[in-house]
């Protein structure tokens, strides 16, 4: 994808002289050319504008209206497109969502303020001049030259206020609830890659080394980063590659779905990255994070560091400290099998309906959804960790009033997490505020409720920091209970709280009811009747006369403004009492945000606390939905072990038969692994018979095992395993050329030189792909391999009736079927996996349910009977296995 300044070249703002430029349009420029690849949205009154290139983009990507605006004599009308300032989050989030980076300009002084600002030079610079000199031109919006007396275009200043980016957003409208928003930064160095990633917005900051760029490219697949900063010679500052977009800057190595934001490589120094990492988290040396001796992975840290010093204009990002990690510390899963198994996601249209995580997400908490996600992607290997985890399942479902009681309390409860972060960073609102006092005000709820519970996650909610109880105390008694977006305008603070502001507050409504009472006073006075106060922001307050009173007017009353039906009027004391509403309530607004600013910088002190209490709160969301679902879907708690055993009982699909009506899902069991059991199980049955849904089945619940979550099963003991592998399903990857059967074969491959005796490989259809006889040899061979070298625990589920004959030749396989039962004319699929081997797929049965003309299915009978009659394959396969048995033995 080319660059936007290329597509729109009419329009980049390059191809201007300055100078031809309108002043208004010269300022809009310099900050443009500061941010030369980011939509820099520049506000102007009630509107957010954008001109040049960025105008069409942004009009085309927000559907708005697309209008123009004169930038001078030489140049003409420019393209201008523009937001209203209350809509900015909203039109913010669509354009990041769309893989833009967003600068906002902001006016920081009003006009009235820009006024008085030229009003002071105009003096400065007439005490300067000699006698009459004539003054130097003011500089105005539109380039006009007027008196100070009539400019109301003045240039007031404007300054970038946030740089947004896919991975930098903090605002709760421009993130996804239930999904961590990651930025992550890469740092090569031969075949080795340092990896960090941070969500900004909840303050997590993890870091690893990673040996291949195969590993990375999984773990970048897993995270579902908004962004990753990458190192290079990026002339500018900010250069973001979209979703697709090429780059020779972009290794090809690195999958193309995700924004990349190319950074100057001296960023990205190991010296200067260690330097900023020790200052950042207060420390003199890296060793108490366990990255001292992971230079990639500081080198990437201190990049991504950096990236938030420049795109947060002095907001602090309050990070929690340095966490790393290593793969081989959780359950491996590759990108294709949290695909395949479709864990967060259906393959169909991405959507979460129908996915693992739709099947057991009963979270009341936003934080609690994400804390699920993230252990559905990353299951744990440390027995005792997932013992944590089995325990604390086990105490909610057996105490249902006790998770019901925690669940309703939870609902209530926001999100601490990110509300922590906003409060840390400073960019918390009111309400921000009113939700984090009402959460942490429900926390010593949280603590009587689990009081006497015994299992981890549960006690570790039993003490809440006093300080934090505090803080919602004087939260809830500060501000009010549904306080503006706006702070600067008052409305913040409730009455009592604070004296000073009680007295202005006071004086106000004086001076309030002086101006109601002036109304019915002056029409006594002057027995004028049709005498009203009013009020507008042109000259404030005035009395209203109609026209034909006019001359009853008294003579202190100073005509103002004239109107076809009435006068305007108005008088010192009227002028003097205005002036002190309009200062009072000036200085009363200051007030209340001065009070909401200490209290903001109070919340933001307690961050640390704050996201502790944030991650206990989610894991105990997380567990409470785990035991809900294993209760109403009676799940069992397994048992697991340092063993190699998959014993399964009465095992179900978890999100098929929550699909499907209560009671119809058939269950199977699962044995493997054990002593004097197979290794390696040859699956055949007809299609749609469910040998599918059962292999996806026994992987879900060998995955959930590891996540410390009950299992859909009456019973289950199983081994721990490292990694789990699928090969399921047939997908073209057309962006990279590959067909069906090479992305088959390139995916069987990685089992093959990945897989190990810990391993649980899953198969479907190995070799479907091609050629019936090339597709059987290779399904073969790979069984073969699978059973005698490697000799991990595996399902093969196939069309290859011959395969069959493997179990009489190689130690270790088993065969079962998923059975049916023939009728006279159709068949019942019964869904039931028993022992022994299928010998037919009732494919023509299948094409016939399906639709196929009768002529079509007759045909097909007729050929499939001549076919069988000649073939020989299993004969030959059983022939050459024995002829290699006896080379072998001899």
């Amino acid at each position: 994808m080319a660059d936007p300044a290329t597509q729109l070249s009419q329009w980049d703002f390059r191809r201007f002289a300055r100078s031809d430029l309108t002043p208004m349009l010269q300022q809009y420029v310099e900050v443009k050319a500061q941010h030369p690849h980011c939509l820099l949205l520049y506000r102007m009154g009630d509107f957010y504008e954008t001109f040049l290139a960025d105008a069409e983009i942004v009009s085309r990507e927000l559907e708005i209206v697309l209008t123009g605006r004169q930038a001078g004599d030489k140049i003409g009308r420019i393209p201008m497109a523009g937001i209203p300032h209350h809509a900015l989050e909203r039109y913010c989030a669509q354009l990041i969502e769309k893989g833009y980076a967003v600068v906002i300009c902001d006016q920081v002084e009003s006009p009235e303020q820009a006024k008085e600002r030229a009003r002071q030079a105009k003096v400065a610079r007439r005490s300067k001049s000699d006698g009459d000199a004539p003054l130097l031109p003011l500089l105005l919006e539109d380039g006009e030259q007027i008196d100070w007396e009539g400019a109301e275009s003045v240039l007031v200043r404007r300054a970038v206020t946030r740089v947004l980016t896919p991975g930098t957003v903090l605002e709760d409208q421009l993130l996804v609830g239930r999904r961590n928003n990651y930025l992550a930064a890469l740092v090569q160095a031969g075949e080795c890659w340092g990896l960090a990633f941070a969500d900004i917005s909840t303050g997590e900051f993890q870091v690893t080394q990673l040996e291949s760029a195969e590993a990375l490219v999984q773990e970048l697949l897993r995270l579902q980063p908004a962004e990753v900063l990458l190192s290079g010679d990026a002339p500018d500052p900010l250069v973001l590659l979209r979703p697709g977009e090429a780059s020779s800057e972009r290794p090809e190595c690195l999958p193309s779905q995700f924004c990349y934001t190319l950074r100057p490589r001296r960023y990205f120094e190991l010296d200067e990255a260690r330097r900023l990492l020790m200052e950042t988290f207060g420390v003199r040396s890296l060793e108490g994070f366990g990255c001292e001796n992971l230079p990639l992975a500081v080198r990437a840290a201190g990049g991504l560091v950096q990236h938030l010093l420049e795109t947060q204009r002095g907001v602090s990002i309050p990070l929690e400290g340095i966490r790393t990690y290593t793969l081989s510390q959780y359950l491996i899963l590759d990108h294709q099998t949290r695909r395949n198994l479709e864990l967060t996601q259906t393959v169909r249209d991405g959507a979460q309906y129908g996915s693992l995580l739709w099947a057991l997400d009963r979270t009341r908490t936003v934080m609690g959804g994400r804390a699920l996600r993230r252990w559905l992607l990353q299951p744990l290997l440390d027995t005792r960790a997932i013992g944590r985890r089995q325990d604390s399942v086990a105490e909610l479902y057996d105490e249902g009033l006790l998770r019901e009681r925690l669940q309703r309390i939870l609902e209530s409860v926001y999100d601490l997490e990110r509300l922590a972060g906003r409060c840390g960073s400073g960019t918390a609102n009111a309400r921000d505020l009113v939700a984090l006092g009402e959460s942490l005000l429900k926390l010593p709820a949280l603590a009587e409720a689990v009081a006497a519970s015994t299992s981890p996650y549960l006690k570790a909610l039993q003490s809440i920091p006093v300080e934090l109880e505090r803080l919602g105390e004087k939260l809830r008694r500060t501000l009010v209970d549904t306080p503006p977006l706006i702070l600067t305008e008052g409305g913040l603070i409730r009455a009592g709280v604070h004296p000073e502001l009680e007295g202005m507050r006071g004086q106000l409504i004086e001076d309030r009811d002086w101006l109601v009472d002036l109304e019915a006073r002056e029409r006594a006075r002057t027995g004028i009747q049709t005498l009203k106060v009013g009020f507008n922001k042109a000259f404030g307050y005035y009395l209203s006369i109609s026209r034909g009173k006019a001359e009853k007017a008294p003579p202190e009353y100073l005509r103002k403004q004239t109107l076809t039906n009435e006068e305007r009027y108005i008088t010192p004391e009227l002028k003097e009492r205005e002036t002190r509403i309009l200062n009072a309530q000036q200085q009363t607004n200051q007030l209340e945000y001065d009070i909401f600013n200490i209290l903001r910088q109070e919340a933001g002190r307690h961050v640390s606390a704050l996201r502790q209490v944030a991650r206990r709160v989610a894991a105990l969301d997380a567990l409470a939905g785990l035991a809900e679902v294993a209760v109403y879907h009676d799940y069992c708690r397994p048992v697991l072990g340092e063993g190699r055993e998959v014993h399964i009982e009465a095992g179900r699909h978890p999100v098929i038969e929550q699909a499907i009506p209560a009671g119809f899902f058939v269950p199977n069991d699962a044995r493997m692994g054990a002593e004097a059991e197979p290794d390696l199980i040859i699956l055949t049955g007809p299609n749609m018979s469910g040998k599918s849904s059962f292999i996806r089945q026994v992987a879900l619940i060998q995955l959930l095992a590891q996540v410390g979550a009950f299992v859909p099963a009456r019973g289950a003991v199983l081994g721990v395993a490292d990694r789990i592998f699928t090969r399921v399903g047939a997908v073209d990857d057309l962006a990279t050329g590959q067909s069906t059967f090479m992305v088959e074969m390139t995916e069987t491959a990685n089992i093959l030189n990945h897989a190990t005796p810990r391993s649980l490989v899953l198969l479907d259809e190995i070799g479907r792909g091609t050629a019936t006889f090339d597709g059987l040899a290779i399904a073969w061979a790979v069984a073969e391999y699978l059973a005698s070298h490697i000799r991990c625990r595996t399902i093969f589920a196939t069309h290859y009736h011959e395969l069959n004959e493997l179990a009489s030749v190689v130690s270790g396989v088993a065969n079962y079927q998923v059975t049916v039962q023939e009728l006279a004319d159709r068949i019942v699929f019964l869904h039931r996996v028993t022992p022994g081997g299928a010998d037919r797929s009732y494919g023509i049965e299948v094409g016939r349910l399906a639709g196929l003309p009768p002529s079509v299915v007759a045909r097909a009978r007729t050929v499939l009977a001549q076919v069988e009659q000649h073939s020989q394959i299993a004969v030959g396969l059983r022939d050459s296995n024995g002829s290699a048995s006896e080379s072998a033995a001899g």
